[in-house]
């Protein structure tokens, strides 16, 4: 058989590992609560129906999301999943001799969506917090720049790009080059200067704002995300969209997550605050922790991380290893916060003085 070379030799994309029932799943950042009764009485009725297939257009959940946000439905996007909106965006924007711009590491799917567009990823290395260096990256945008991604909180070093660094990143980038702002983990974001890209939108047309229903609102296993931008950037989207991708039990879940938002809200904040309690806990272990604003983080192992991976599992903690580089550990339950500090414990104690992952005293 004819196939692709780089899509051949592309590694899958692998998610979090499973856990066994003594242990805690923190490798993909789920939500550790169940759904609100009203969001799984919205599944339920939509069982009902799933001989029928659903509205392809979803349009009275981007009626409902746009109502929200206070703009005309034509500026709203819903896809399976943030990442599948993303790569549509990256196939209506790039292909063979475009360029896709990203910090690295970041995302680990990025570089597999470039690669299926055909495209060329340019990757520009994090600052040694973990943090987007947006001078780098807007520096190496070329005359075959097509889209640049940036995320934040960037997954997996929890890091934010703050609204005044992200106001001089869009000034210095030419206005017909689209910038895709991932904002997956915007509900637990407590820093004050960090960027809200949904207010900037009138200003700058060329950026588009990506959300998701999967993290805060826990809707993981039905797969919708969301866009907000310019409507001709939207409609291209679109036309780059699998048609009916969308299942009416997720549109209908995501709605009913709308009309619930104090109660998704109490939610985040707990995480945030869990977060915060074990990002604290970890540096008076020793350990140097990005600051983090997204519900999981950020531990900068390099060549011990699959070491300290094992330590963590022996301790009942899954987390998601990424060999060579580090550790991401998602905030789950409460119960799982002591397992969590007891490996870390450990492994710190191991690490030579110097090593990334260690604070500087």
């Amino acid at each position: 058989m004819k196939l692709r070379p780089e899509i051949a030799a592309l590694p899958p994309y692998k998610q979090g590992k499973p856990a066994a029932a003594d242990a805690f799943k923190l490798s993909s950042n789920e939500t550790p609560f169940p759904p609100l009764p009203a969001v799984h009485e919205a599944i339920v009725a939509a069982a009902a129906d799933v001989n029928r297939y659903p509205d392809g257009g979803a349009l009275r959940l981007r009626q409902t999301i746009a109502d929200w946000q206070g703009v005309s439905v034509d500026r709203i996007h819903v896809g399976s999943g943030s990442l599948a909106i993303l790569s549509q965006f990256i196939n209506a924007a790039a292909g063979p001799g475009d360029e896709i711009l990203y910090a690295w590491r970041s995302f680990e799917a990025y570089p597999g969506l470039v690669t299926v567009a055909g495209a060329t990823s340019v990757q520009i290395a994090n600052r040694p917090d973990g943090s987007h260096d947006l001078d780098a990256m807007a520096a190496a945008v070329t005359d075959r720049t097509r889209l640049i991604i940036v995320c934040t909180p960037n997954n997996p070093t929890s890091t934010i790009v703050t609204k005044d660094a992200f106001a001089a990143f869009v000034a210095a980038v030419p206005s017909d080059v689209l910038i895709v702002l991932d904002e997956a983990y915007r509900e637990f974001v407590t820093d004050p200067d960090a960027v809200n890209g949904i207010p900037l939108l009138d200003a700058h047309p060329n950026v588009i704002v990506l959300r998701t229903f999967s993290k805060a609102y826990g809707l993981a296993g039905l797969r919708i995300g969301w866009a907000i931008g310019h409507p001709a950037i939207l409609e291209a989207a679109r036309n780059a969209a699998l048609a009916l991708s969308i299942t009416a039990a997720a549109q209908d879940a995501a709605a009913a997550a709308i009309a619930h938002l104090p109660e998704i809200e109490t939610r985040s904040a707990e995480i945030s605050t869990r977060r915060d309690q074990v990002a604290g806990a970890l540096r008076e272990q020793g350990w140097f922790i990005p600051e983090a604003n997204g519900n999981f983080v950020w531990l900068a192992l390099g060549a011990e991380s699959v070491a300290a991976n094992d330590v963590f599992v022996a301790n009942g903690i899954v987390g998601r290893l990424f060999p060579g580089d580090g550790l991401r550990i998602s905030i789950g339950e409460e119960e799982s916060v002591e397992n969590l500090l007891t490996a870390a414990a450990e492994i710190v104690a191991t690490l030579p003085d110097g090593h990334p992952a260690r604070r500087v005293a």
